[in-house]
């Protein structure tokens, strides 16, 4: 569908909207994807009121939401359709308060040769503020094996 929509006008927020209908919860931070390739994604979310925290910055769980959007679409467009993926676990670090609207990017180096053997596959996550600094940062865990 990405590859479809994206070129066009329109396209990408299509897509967006697409997704969040698939997985409804995505909607809380109004995410848009920017960019997505079999071993790469970025997301974008506005600062509004709904993902406010109590001191008015961009809530952490929030940003966590985008991080999981990321790898998600990352891992949508990367492990190949003989396979499916589940997560697994999450690890992130609170590095600096986000204070405006956030940029997630997912990133594999190295894409893993998907075989007949379950595997953990590990995506860096990187959430940013606008100015670049980044905010949140974090590790997903995945589980890929081959469906049946």
């Amino acid at each position: 569908m990405w590859t479809r929509l994206a070129g066009k006008p329109g396209g990408r927020a299509l897509f967006s909207a697409a997704m969040c209908l698939r997985v409804p919860y995505f909607r809380t931070v109004l995410p848009s994807v920017r960019e997505m390739r079999p071993g790469y994604c970025e997301v974008t979310s506005p600062k509004w009121w709904g993902v406010h925290n109590h001191i008015g910055t961009f809530h952490a769980i929030a940003a966590c939401n985008m991080a999981e959007i990321a790898m998600g679409m990352l891992a949508e467009s990367t492990v190949p359709s003989t396979h499916r993926w589940l997560p697994k676990g999450m690890s992130v670090s609170y590095v600096a308060k986000a204070e405006t609207g956030l940029r997630a990017v997912a990133r594999l180096d190295e894409i893993p040769e998907f075989g007949d053997e379950g595997m953990d596959v590990e995506v860096p996550v990187v959430v940013s503020d606008k100015t670049g600094k980044p905010v949140v940062t974090g590790t997903i865990t995945i589980w890929v094996t081959r469906r049946k």
